[in-house]
């Protein structure tokens, strides 16, 4: 019978793909666990999702931040093994998102101000998606300045990352019917 546990993380250490063991706490478990995250919730703004426009859309960047995630839980020196076994991102990773966003941006009214995330359950879910990005945008930056990024690449598909999910919550608000700025004042007043 299969089992999902091995006991081997018991001890507060991981193994790292082709070898290596770190700490759970390790830079690199925080960058690929927090890319982790993004995959998930972008799975939840999926569901939500009315578009299949966009569904479509999110499912490409989940498949390609497997590939983020698979080249960050890689040590150094066994990353040349990784690439003869994975691809990993490159400059058409960063293309694909910088086409998306001149695709949707010219279909958006852009904000002057800050929005605020909820119109809908997907943009929500892709707003969560977008800070956690940028999160792991700054993990990722740790990465590289302690000589453990495999790939400088990486860190400038997470910076288009961030934009493109930020262009994809207002598009699917539009896709949704809702409106993406929320020009109501605010009521302090308390009741209804």
């Amino acid at each position: 019978m299969f089992k999902l546990y091995t006991k081997y993380g018991d001890n507060g250490e991981t193994g790292l793909l082709y070898g290596g063991r770190v700490s759970k706490d390790d830079i690199r478990c925080n960058s690929y666990g927090t890319v982790d995250e993004i995959i998930s919730s972008l799975g939840l703004a999926r569901s939500f999702s009315t578009s299949e426009e966009v569904s479509k859309y999110l499912r490409v960047i989940q498949v390609e931040l497997f590939t983020v995630g698979s080249e960050l839980a890689t040590d150094i020196s066994m990353y040349e093994t990784m690439k003869s076994n994975f691809k990993v991102i490159g400059q058409d990773n960063i293309d694909y998102l910088e086409k998306l966003l001149d695709y949707i941006t010219p279909k958006l009214e852009l904000p002057r101000s800050f929005v605020i995330p909820g119109s809908n359950s997907c943009s929500a879910a892709i707003d969560v998606s977008r800070s956690v990005a940028r999160r792991a945008e700054r993990l990722v930056v740790n990465m590289h300045e302690q000589n453990l990024l495999n790939n400088d690449l990486i860190l400038v598909y997470l910076n288009r990352l961030a934009d493109t999910l930020f262009a994809l919550a207002r598009y699917s608000e539009i896709e949704s019917g809702f409106d993406s700025l929320d020009k109501a004042k605010i009521d302090y007043n308390l009741g209804k």
